[in-house]
This record gives structure tokens, sequence and C-alpha cells, in this order.
């Protein structure tokens, strides 16, 4: 049997013997009476949609006890999460579509119908760094695929949105979390209700402050949000007014060396002694401040412990009344203040520490301790330092997101029509919205012993005495990387996108069309990679060795952007309800996806002096996208599956590696969900088989029928879950086959298993108590590796899930 064959009857087979409710959450599988709300032209019930969605409601969320909203992901069916960068910069990709640089390029993360940024992949500003889980949220959505193109903008992939509380029940909670093998201490409240019969409202937040899942030496995260709003109903509508405040620190998990044996075909990982790969990281207490330049090439001390640090304010509103003729209006508007910083060490290389340090300062460099415990002692015997022999020579990625603000309004139209051949629902809408970018990179270069449990940086002297470092420092610029990556931009994105749909009911059939046309002015500009120079940094009048390695940005030499893009997405499916608790459908769809900040990094794309697109250059990638499926719920039971093809253009570029790429990428799969539930039992699992392959490439054709890098053929999920009157016990398998490191096809990040367990006691009313453990076996589970092949050292940068972590929680229903 062939090895796909094999996947594909193992997929079939979770699918019903043990059958999934993340489309349902903890509830009973009643899909019948569920009404979706993402992606579609209004409230849909899951039977009749010929559309793929998921839910998560709040209970299996906060079961799972998840450490960031990329865990959260990991549970819905056809959602690829790498969540191992901490509570953000995560990767996130739907059914097979590829991630060549980062972020979640053709997914939209929406807060309440709407983006949380226009952009899900902008660089080191990726949407999930802005957005948290918390006791406001009442479930979780997720359209894979479908009317993601036409009913959001540059979503081809699907939908994921987060719906909030909005008071329709007094009452709320307060709870209190503790790390019981690692250092976080959190708060969680919220409360919310009807301050009369036509006034409601809800709030809610956290704070949290600790070191986070892996050891530091210092609180990684610090901070917290909080979110609220109320609503005015009336005769035909309501209005409602929002807001959100964000602030907060959250260390941002980037690869790290590990020892790979074996063959790229068959490796074996295995940690550095004194650096484990899940628990430990090479940020310290004593690599805390940067002196650098910043983006008007003035000297700044940064903080590298503000790690990922969104600062969010928003307010928005959303109304929805009816008219006359029985035409109903929904408008949904939010502006949003967002600025902060992304910072944290890159292992731009990793080597013996002998041979980094005479890269540096020649034959017969000298070692010695920049700082820590044993700051300027000698280190005599490289070859033995921290048991493993090894430095790094880090990247300091030092981003200033000065504003990432963005403004955007959604209006629709739409009403329902009596026919006698059946119904008619019609809807038209304009969106609208400015997105900006606006940042400066000021990267670094360091030297650091590879050691975890708080590093010390590594001075350099030449054989003859000559100091080449300064407390570490190495380079005022990315020297690891050819001196790139000093740079500023700001640009603008404005999007306009009219869009309109029509379906038709009659009987158990539904057929339902779906168009969009999105136009964008961007309009800015870009300054750098600038020049190296020396350049007196702390202004002490002499010029340090690192000085003469300074790479400034030419803010003289700014580059216009000045181009437009338009595209037309569009949607058309099917739905036949053969039973009440029945239904199958089919949909094939197309949609854009407009480049952002990363199309602008490569020269082929854009003209230096006109900012207009050069011959080639394309700035919409699309997605063509067929599915069909099988809906069944029926009291205890419900199943769910869909196959799909996917074919993906897609223009982009890496910042670490400084690549290019343009290329076409093609999958199809299957996508199995379902639940069980009896008693006090529920039993779920959900299975995405895929088969991906790379078709075209005009830059690197050798990866012509290739697998894309990190793609997985099995993703898999199976939680099974026991309620009584006074607890509430469960776990939960979450797991991925082998994939490769890179698109060449030869190292493999092995196959793996992560398992979560949870206890909830409930002695009294309204006190309810309970301990987590997230990855309980504390297995490593890679899900990145910079290297395409075992190198001759045998050290690989890769990035792995965190170890375990404990923690307990004692709530308050108030």
């Amino acid at each position: 049997m062939m090895k796909g064959q094999s996947i594909l009857l193992a997929s079939a087979a979770v699918f019903v013997a043990v059958p999934a409710h993340a489309q349902q959450g903890a509830d009973a599988p009643d899909a019948k009476n569920d009404i979706i709300v993402t992606a579609v032209a209004r409230g849909q019930n899951r039977l009749d949609s010929s559309v793929s969605v998921s839910s998560l409601n709040a209970e299996t969320i906060a079961a799972a006890a998840p450490r960031s909203v990329a865990e959260i992901f990991r549970n819905l069916p056809g959602i690829r999460s790498e969540s191992s960068g901490g509570e953000g910069n995560a990767n996130i990709a739907v059914r097979g579509l590829p991630v060549a640089s980062g972020g979640a390029k053709f997914l939209q993360l929406q807060e309440d119908g709407l983006p949380i940024l226009e952009y899900g992949d902008i660089a080191f500003g990726n949407a999930d760094i802005f957005l948290r889980s918390d006791f406001n949220v009442q479930r979780v959505e997720a359209v894979r695929g479908g009317s993601a193109s036409t009913f959001a903008s540059n979503s081809p992939g699907g939908v994921i949105n987060l719906i909030s509380k909005t008071g329709d029940k007094d009452g709320g909670a307060i709870q209190g979390t503790a790390g019981l093998d690692y250092g976080e201490y959190r708060l969680d409240a919220d409360y919310g209700g009807k301050l009369s019969d036509s006034l409601k409202y809800h709030i809610g937040g956290f704070y949290r402050v600790g070191e986070g899942p892996r050891r530091a030496g210092y609180d990684g995260n610090k901070g917290g949000q909080i979110r609220g709003n109320i609503t005015k109903t009336f005769d035909g509508g309501f209005v409602r007014l929002n807001f959100k405040y964000l602030d907060d620190r959250a260390i941002a998990y980037l690869p790290s060396p590990v020892r790979v044996t074996g063959s790229n075909g068959n490796p074996t990982y295995t940690s550095l002694p004194s650096l484990s790969a899940n628990n430990d990281t090479i940020h310290s207490v004593y690599f805390t401040q940067a002196v650098t330049l910043n983006g008007s090439n003035v000297r700044e001390v940064d903080d590298i412990r503000d790690g990922m640090h969104p600062i969010v304010k928003a307010i928005g509103f959303e109304t929805r009344f009816d008219v006359a003729d029985g035409w109903t209006i929904n408008d949904k508007f939010r502006y949003s203040d967002i600025s902060g910083r992304f910072i944290s060490p890159f292992p731009a290389t990793v080597d013996n520490a002998q041979t980094l340090a005479n890269a540096i300062g020649g034959a017969g460099a000298i070692l010695s301790y920049a700082n820590g415990p044993h700051a300027g002692q000698v280190i005599a015997n490289p070859a033995a330092l921290n048991g493993n022999g090894q430095a790094i020579g880090v990247v300091l990625f030092n981003t200033r997101l000065n504003s990432l603000n963005d403004i955007t309004n959604d209006l629709r139209l739409s009403r329902k029509f009596d026919s006698g051949m059946g119904t008619f629902d019609a809807s038209v809408g304009f969106y609208k919205s400015r997105q900006t970018i606006d940042t400066d990179w000021t990267w670094s270069s360091y030297l650091l012993e590879a050691k975890g449990d708080n590093a010390a940086l590594l001075n350099v002297r030449t054989a003859g005495g000559a100091l080449r470092t300064d407390n570490g420092l190495v380079a005022y610029g990315a020297s690891y990387f050819g001196n790139c990556c000093r740079r500023s931009y700001d640009v603008d994105y404005d999007t306009n996108a009219p869009f309109a749909s029509l379906s038709f009911n009659r009987g158990a059939l539904t057929i339902d069309a779906s168009i969009r046309y999105d136009s964008g002015k961007v309009r800015g500009f870009i300054v750098g990679d600038g020049p190296v120079t020396s350049f007196d940094v702390d202004g002490n009048g002499t010029i340090s060795y690192p000085e003469t390695q300074t790479t400034v940005i030419p803010l003289n030499s700014p580059q216009p952007i000045n181009y437009n893009f338009h595209y037309t997405s569009y949607s058309f499916g099917a739905n036949y309800r053969f039973a009440s608790d029945l239904s199958a459908f089919a949909r094939y769809s197309r949609g854009g996806r407009a480049n952002a900040d990363r199309f602008l990094f490569n020269p082929n794309t854009i003209s230096a002096t006109s900012g207009r697109l050069q011959p080639g250059a394309r700035p919409v990638d699309f997605v063509r996208q067929a599915e069909a499926g099988v809906k069944y719920s029926h009291q205890r039971l419900a199943l769910y599956g869909t196959a799909f093809w996917a074919k993906t253009a897609e223009q982009n570029f890496e910042a670490t590696s400084q690549k290019f790429f343009d290329r076409k990428y093609r999958a199809y799969g299957l996508e199995l969900e379902g639940s069980y539930h009896i008693g006090g039992f529920d039993l779920s699992a959900s299975g995405t088989w895929t088969k991906a392959k790379i078709v075209s490439d005009t830059i690197s054709p050798a990866v012509v029928g290739n697998r894309p890098r990190r793609q997985a053929e099995f993703v898999y999920r199976i939680t099974p879950q026991y309620s009584a009157r006074f607890f509430t016990i469960g776990a939960s398998a979450i797991g991925t086959t082998s994939s490769y490191a890179q698109d060449t096809d030869q190292l493999k990040l092995p196959a793996f298993t992560q398992i979560n367990a949870f206890v909830i006691v409930r002695p009294i009313d309204r006190i309810q108590l309970s301990v987590n453990a997230n990855n309980l076996f504390n297995v490593t589970g890679f899900t990145e590796a910079e290297e395409p092949a075992i190198p001759a050292n045998g050290i690989v940068r890769a990035r792995s899930i965190n170890g375990r972590t404990v923690s307990a929680s004692i709530k308050f229903d108030l």
C-alpha cells in the first residue's frame, strides 16, 4: 500500500472510531441549532451552509489552558499553527497553503469580525502578537477556504474570529493562576449583564507577570489587557460600542542550537549539554540591554526584556438595524492605535567557540567572559566551554514598530426576498481599510556562550591582546548576515473593496455565490540597507573596533513606494440537506492576497527611483480552492468530512535568509472531525491529511516537485473528557507526522505528539479549582529549522515547542 493511502486510511479510522467535537467545543454536538457569523453574509445554520467552519467555546478553551492564542488554533481542524515562539510570532496556515516566510499570510485573524491587522505577516508584526485570549472570549470561529475569499480582504485561506461576550448573561468570574513548575502569576476577571431592558455591557481583562515557560533569568512576560463593550438595543436593531487596551510584554523564542545525528532522512535531535531545546532559551539576565543607532542614526539603549511588546488602543462600534422595505444595515468600525517593539536574539551562526573567536580576532584569538559571574576571566579551554564547546554569533532582531495603526469599516446591506421558486438572500457591502506600517530595523551583532539559564556574553582579543569586541558586542549591524537589515520604512496601504452575494434556497437546496473587488494604493518610502562605516556610537571621541563595523541608515536616500493593486475574488457553492441531521456541500473559490511590507525588500519588485512595480512583480498572490464535504449531526454524534484542493501562487521574502520566493504550490487532502457525547463523557478528535508540493519556481527550479517546508502530511487532535457533579477530568493529544525543514526536502523535522491534561474540581457552588499540565511528558517537538541539511559540525538551529508547564488555578463565579 502506498504511504499516502496508509495515512488516508488512518485518518478515516480516527474519524470513525474517535469522532471530534472541535466543531462544537464542549457543547453537545447539535449543529442543527448552531449559527455561524464569520465570513458569511448573515448568520447561518451550519448544516445549511456550504462552508467549512469550526468553533471552540469558552469552556473548551479554558480547559485546555493554552499558553498562547496559537495553541488555541491548534485545536481547529485544518489549521497548522506552529506554536513555538511564545505568546506571538507564530506561523499559521490552512490546508497546505505555504508558509514561505512567516506569520499568517493567507489567513486573517479577527476580533468580532474585523481584522487585528490588515496583513497577518507584517515583518516582526505578525497579527497574533497583538491578540490575547481571556475571559472576554465567548467562542472562536474558524472558516477555512470558501467564503473567506469574498467576505474579508486578504484572507483567501480562511478567517479565525475571536467573538466577545456582550453581557447576555448576568455575572462574571475572577481567577488566579500560578505556575507550579515555572514562573508565572496571572489574574483574569470579567463581568457583564443588563443595566436595563435595553442596555447591556461586558468588561474583562487580565494581568500577569513571570519568567515564562522557559528559564530566561528575568520576568519575560509582563503586562495585560482590558476590553469591554456596551450595547443598546431598540426595535429592529442595536448599536454597540467597544474598546480594547493591550500593553503586554511577551518573550519571543527564536531557534536554538541543537545537535543532530543520523541522516537527513532519519535524524536524531538532542539538546546540547547546558542548553535544553524546550526548557531553556538563549535569553539571559546578562543580555538585557542593547546599544544601537535608532532610525534617525542617533544612539539609544534598548531593553531586550521588551521582547514582543504590543501596545494597542482601539475603539469601535457595531450597529445593525432594519430600514425600509425589509432591508437590514450592518456596519462595523474600528480604529486601532498600534505600536510596540520586537526584540529578541537570533542565532545567526553556531560553531566551536574558538572558531567563532578566530573569525572575529584572527588566528589564536583569545576568548573571555564579558559579563556574568566570571566577567573578565579568560576561557583557557574553549573546547570544554559549558560541556559543549560551542558559542553563538547572535544577530539581535531589534525592531521598533513606530506605527501599525489600522482603521477599518465594513458596511453591509442585506435583504431576503420570497418568490414562487424559493427564497433569495441578497447582500451588498463596502469595506474600507487603511493600514500603516512604520518600522525601524536597528540590528546589531554579539557573541554569546551556548548555554541556557543565563548565558554570558563573550569578548574576543587578538593573539596580541587587541580588543575586538565591546562587552560582547561584535558590530553595530548584522555582521553575520553580511551587514544587511538596518532599515527604516513608512508605508500606508489603502484598501477599498465593494462586495456582493446572492443565495437561493428552495427546500433542502441552497445555492450561493459571492464576489469581491479589492483595489488599493501603496504610498510611502523605504530607506536601507545602509553602508558600513566608522561611527562614534557612544560619543566618547574614540572609535572602538566594533564602531568601525557600524551600519547606518542612509537617511538622505529614501526610495519612494508608489504603486496600486486590484484584484477580483469570487466564490460559489451549494448545500443539500438530505435530512434534518445530514447535509452535503461543494464549493469553488478564488481569492487574492495583496503583498505587504515583505514585498518591498527585494530590489526586483519595486523601482528605486519611481516606486513603481518592476516587470514581473506581482503585488497580489492568488489562491484557487475547491472543496466538497458531508456534515452529520444527530443527538450524541457529530461527524464532518471535507475533501479539498488548492493552488497557490506566491512571491515573498524571508528576512533571516535574505531569500526571495516566486513559485506556485498545489495541495489536496482530507479534513475530518466529529464528536461523541454520552452522559458525562465527551470524546473528540480531528485529523487533516494533506498532500502538497511545489509545482513551479522561477528562482530555484531544483525544488520543483518537493513538499513545501514544514508541511506535515497528517496532523491530528484527540480529546477525551469526563464530567461529573464535582469534577471534570480530561486530556488532549496533539500531534504531527514528520516534515522537511526546508524546501530542498533533505533534513526532516521528526514527528511528535504533545499530551496536555487537566483536572477541575468544584468543591462548592461558585468555586472551581483546577490543575493543568501543558506538554505533560516534556517532549521536544521541532516546528522549524534553519538548516536544509545536517552541517559538518552537526549543529542545527531549530525551534521546539515549550517543555512541560503545570499551572494551578482557583476561580470564583460572580
